[in-house]
């Protein structure tokens, strides 16, 4: 038997077909969902060292930190 033929016989014998868990737009769904709450805390922490930045100036003082260029 060809190589083909042997493909042919096993794609007719294999009649049952894995199923999705869900309808295949709900995979869509659940990854833009996913997404966009990692986006939303990747947002979350914006602007994160301006707020402590007497802080930073007040260590960098203490500490002799060169100027930035």
């Amino acid at each position: 038997m060809s190589v083909l033929a042997t493909i042919a016989v096993a794609a007719e014998e294999a009649h049952h077909l894995n199923e999705l868990w869900f309808p295949a737009p709900l995979f869509g769904v659940i990854f833009f969902v996913l997404f966009a709450a990692l986006a939303a805390v990747t947002f979350s922490f914006r602007d994160v060292a301006n707020r402590h930045a007497e802080k930073a100036e007040a260590y960098a003082r203490e500490h002799g930190a060169a100027q930035h260029h």
